[in-house]
């Protein structure tokens, strides 16, 4: 699984690359802190993968990586996805290494 630290994550939306984000987490989750991008809670990934281009590179978010694993791995083996980045050490990384001001749960 192709990973993507938090401070690779940053440069690349600092430059405005095509990339797209999909946080994983439940709606509670995503209300404290995220990145924005495109919400899909693990469990509603079956009905909303058509959301999800295969054409870009995506970054798929949880809290520390292990949801945003299990997406990885269910929309490459289920649909063939090969643009997937899991974002190591997950939103919580992001907010200790990145954004001192986002919230921590």
């Amino acid at each position: 699984m192709n990973e993507i630290t938090v401070q690779e994550l940053k440069a690349r939306m600092a430059h405005q690359g095509k990339l797209q984000l999909v946080d994983v987490r439940e709606p509670a989750e995503f209300q404290i802190c995220n990145l924005g991008g495109e919400l899909i809670p693990l469990g509603e990934l079956p009905k909303q993968v058509s959301r999800i281009p295969q054409d870009v590179p995506v970054v798929v978010i949880c809290h520390h990586g292990f949801r945003s694993a299990q997406a990885i791995n269910y929309l490459s083996q289920r649909y063939g996805y090969e643009n997937l980045l899991n974002l190591k050490g997950g939103i919580h990384a992001w907010a200790t290494e990145i954004d001192a001001t986002m919230k921590v749960y």
